[in-house]
């Protein structure tokens, strides 16, 4: 007997990255659940959840890895990249560090994924845009990866990021 909940044409795995605190723990329980919480707490190692979605007809699950952005956890989220076809590398446009920092996990990816993942740079928090840190848009212009802006309480495109990246 199979539930409904393992019926797909494909399974995708998408890691989640970025520093601790920029909102990758929210974009998950937004997704996956339609649950949104101001208050959420730090991830402590890796945890995941998935959601089935249509396209063009066909079920794909996708499976979505959330890990915690602090150094301290770094030696799990080696093994953590395995398998991935996505990634979304999310900045909070309100702190610049965590801006500063997309190289670094890029490096990181480009280490530890397979060389043909699809990267997506998700500046979070679009709904502070009033206190943005920093403008990406000379970034963009040296670098492949697709930019998208989230709000994470508005499920609408969070939903349209997902799509864009599957």
């Amino acid at each position: 007997m199979s539930s409904k909940d393992d019926e797909y044409d494909y399974l995708f795995k998408v890691v989640l990255i970025g520093d601790s605190g920029v909102g990758k723990s929210n974009l998950l329980s937004r997704f996956t659940r339609n649950e949104f919480n101001l208050e959420s707490k730090s991830t402590i190692g890796v945890e995941f959840a998935t959601r089935s979605i249509q396209v063009d007809g066909k079920t794909i699950k996708a499976q979505i890895w959330d890990t915690a952005g602090q150094e301290r956890y770094r030696a799990i989220t080696a093994a953590y990249y395995r398998g991935a076809v996505g990634a979304l590398l999310v900045y909070d446009i309100a702190k610049h560090l965590t801006y500063e920092n997309v190289e670094r996990w890029l490096r990181e990816l480009r280490d530890h994924a397979d060389q043909n993942i699809v990267i997506m740079l998700v500046g979070n928090k679009s709904d502070l845009r009033h206190l943005r840190a920093k403008s990406t848009e000379l970034y963009l212009r040296s670098r492949s990866e697709i930019l998208q802006k989230v709000i994470p309480s508005d499920p609408r495109t969070l939903n349209q990021l997902t799509l864009n990246l599957l």
